[in-house]
């Protein structure tokens, strides 16, 4: 027979997974991959969800981020702009030197992408400037500045180093289909489940996740706690611009082409997905969890758009209800929060 201590652990093991958002989170995606499923038979096959993880790993490195920043209570609108800056930066680079060095790529991509990312760090804390607004005109400054520096003309696939096409078809799985056309796992998931589990490790087990996690939820608390909020603020963008210029390697390699126009501008979907993963917009909530599920429901509902054959324009209207339901849900929680602080001071 069962101890009432042991029914007692499994009830608060039961009441403790149902008050976790990513618990409802990973029904809608079940129940939400079951609908596309219905509509079409080639969603759920082997071939299309690693061609679904393949095409979204950029987008899913680029979340970590987001996350982390949103965790700070700030938020970040030109990491598009410095996955652009450095990927063709570090494309332009192997070309006028002959090389064709993957290694050297993710060098030169992360190392523009970090110092990037570090800039926009520098202006929010020496100045204390809204996170917004500043990264808002950084992006224009950053793409503007490529576009002047380095050009506007795009490098098809026949021009780019022969590292990126080869790393395009790379993959850590290799299967075969009924006819024998081969399909596999892209190299680019483990890279992108590297900078989750990286994420992880940094919010979980160092100060400055401890820090990011304190300004996220008061700044001034967190400076009386003894955090270096200005030091910790430029790691936290830089840690994005460093994310970016990974994100930017692995997209000249999707798609076989660069050109400094492209990217920029789609940055709400990020923040979108990261959002509907459960992060709160003013800080100081978030998982790596939900992150994860909030990325696969965007990709989902992405590829669901071109199986059923709606338009891209749903997806821009998804994203939309997906920022006022977390203005919205971030507002009531806040209020609830206020409301029960009275009633405790009251008594």
């Amino acid at each position: 027979m069962v101890s009432s201590a042991a029914r007692r652990t499994s009830s608060r093991l039961v009441r403790r997974i149902l008050r976790r958002n990513e618990f409802y989170l990973f029904l809608f995606f079940v129940g939400f991959c079951a609908l596309v499923q219905g509509f079409s038979s080639t969603f759920l096959t082997l071939e299309n969800l690693f061609d679904v993880t393949r095409t979204s790993a950029g987008f899913a490195i680029l979340a970590m981020g987001v996350l982390v920043v949103l965790l700070s209570g700030g938020i970040d609108v030109s990491f598009f702009a410095i996955a652009v800056s450095a990927q063709y930066g570090a494309v332009k680079l192997l070309i006028a030197l002959g090389v064709s060095s993957l290694p050297m790529a993710f060098a030169v991509s992360c190392g523009i992408g970090l110092a990037l990312g570090a800039v926009n760090g520098l202006l929010i804390s020496a100045f204390r400037l809204p996170t917004l607004i500043t990264t808002l005109g950084t992006q224009t400054v950053f793409h503007g500045l490529l576009l002047t520096v380095l050009g506007s003309r795009a490098i098809n696939s026949s021009d780019l180093p022969r590292c990126f096409l080869d790393f395009s078809k790379a993959n850590v799985l290799t299967l075969s289909k009924p006819d024998g056309t081969p399909f596999g796992l892209s190299a680019f998931v483990p890279i992108a489940a590297g900078t989750y589990v990286l994420t992880w490790l940094l919010l979980r087990f160092t100060k400055l996740g401890r820090g990011t996690l304190a300004i996220g939820g008061n700044v001034e608390s967190a400076r009386r706690l003894g955090f270096n909020v200005p030091l910790i603020q430029v790691c936290v963008y830089s840690y994005v611009g460093f994310l970016a210029g990974i994100m930017g390697v692995i997209n000249v390699a999707l798609i076989r082409y660069v050109t400094p126009t492209t990217l920029v501008g789609s940055e709400l979907d990020v923040i979108a997905a990261v959002v509907l993963g459960g992060a709160r917009i003013t800080g100081g909530k978030g998982t790596i969890l939900g992150t994860v599920l909030g990325v696969a429901i965007f990709e989902v509902l992405q590829t669901s758009l071109v199986l059923l054959g709606l338009s891209s324009f749903w997806q821009r209207a998804f994203v939309g209800l997906i920022i006022i339901a977390g203005m919205s849900i971030t507002a009531y929680q806040t209020k609830v929060r206020n409301a029960r602080n009275l009633i405790f001071r009251l008594e």
